[in-house]
């Protein structure tokens, strides 16, 4: 070990093109993992920050917020389950929003609610005309006391708060009271339109100790089949594209580390060729096999390791840089998870060259 770490403190630049193309790919890494979290939390945002346990659609919405009527009798229904704690209306409008001062339209995702999210206080109280933006549209220029002029109708709405993390689809969350809401969907969807105490879904609260499954199971046996309800978890994996941008997008990620060990074991290969006779040498003077191979693995790592914490500070750098219409998130438990993967990979390529340390004949270093 001691022996790789001097080697790389001396000659550092026999190692540059491996954590040149090992910084390259993390970099690649980091910028996949960072979109992918994006487009997740940029999509998902609204059904994770409930506080409820279960989301509940309408059976013939195929599982959409947008396409799902609960109306007051089948609301009534779920309340009656046991292991229902509280339930809360809840619907979307996807618009545009003209903000003071600027040029574009914002995305907005209106959102009549009735119990608060979880970056909400308890005791949240909205008047007609008033609402709580995501912070995420600080970038198209919204700030507290501005009156947004909301969908094809421009309902006038003053911004009194901010929430976090409560994007919808890519559209920018703008909490306002049910009324509100319904106000800006005839406007904006005249076919869309729902009456008084009507919701597109309920988020239900369930019981302390009732099982969230078990709950949503004597719901939709309550209503006969006309509901459709959903953990939390299920409800966001529901939503479009979730699944499919995850699968592609993990599929692109694992391709990269499985290059980036070809990349690091054709390296240690061609080194360890270069370097059997010095190998040699140290095994005719009693140094093991073990411990020549630790000398590999540990210059693996460390080549790794320092590419990687590079890649992330250009990753970081980046974002500062990209426009806001790319969703880039740097999420630390992504920055781990990839950091030990690119490690881990970087190992197992450093590995193939154990064969032919292992077989060093000390007699080659004689004469």
């Amino acid at each position: 070990m001691k022996l790789g770490l001097l080697e790389l403190w001396r000659r550092p630049l026999r190692f540059a093109i491996a954590g040149a193309s090992l910084l390259l790919l993390s970099v690649l890494l980091l910028f996949l993992g960072g979109l992918l979290d994006g487009l997740f939390i940029g999509s998902t945002g609204l059904l994770r920050a409930q506080k409820a346990e279960l989301v509940v659609y309408s059976s013939d919405a195929k599982d959409s917020l947008v396409r799902s009527r609960i109306d007051p009798d089948l609301r009534a229904t779920v309340e009656s389950v046991d292991g229902v704690a509280a339930t809360g209306g809840l619907g979307v409008a996807l618009v545009g929003g003209r903000v003071p001062g600027q040029d574009d339209l914002a995305n907005l995702s209106v959102t009549g609610f009735e119990l608060p999210v979880s970056s909400m206080p308890a005791d949240v109280q909205l008047a007609p005309g008033q609402a709580l933006a995501d912070r995420s549209l600080r970038a198209a220029g919204v700030e507290v006391g501005q009156t947004v002029a909301v969908g094809s109708g421009q309902a006038p709405v003053e911004v009194v708060g901010w929430v976090d993390d409560t994007d919808y689809l890519q559209q920018g969350g703008f909490f306002v009271e049910p009324s509100t809401w319904r106000q800006v969907l005839a406007q904006s969807r005249p076919d869309s339109n729902l009456p008084d105490g009507t919701f597109q879904a309920l988020v239900v609260q369930v019981a302390d100790g009732a099982g969230a499954q078990e709950v949503a199971d004597a719901i939709d046996a309550a209503t006969a089949g006309a509901t459709s309800t959903l953990t939390k978890e299920q409800a966001v994996s529901a939503l479009p594209g979730i699944k499919e941008q995850d699968s592609t997008f993990s599929s692109i990620i694992y391709v990269t580390l499985f290059v980036a060990g070809l990349v690091v074991g054709l390296f240690f290969a061609l080194l360890t060729l270069e370097r059997l006779g010095m190998y040699a040498v140290f095994k005719a003077i009693g140094a093991s096999s073990r411990q020549v191979f630790s000398s590999v693995v540990t210059q693996s790592v460390v080549v790794a390791g320092v590419s990687f914490a590079i890649g992330a500070i250009v990753m970081w750098l980046l974002t500062f840089v990209l426009p806001a219409e790319v969703p880039v998130a740097l999420v630390p438990s992504r920055l781990v998870q990839t950091g030990v993967l690119l490690v881990v990979m970087s190992v197992l390529g450093a590995v193939v060259s154990l064969r032919r340390v292992v077989r060093v004949d000390p007699a080659s270093a004689i004469g």
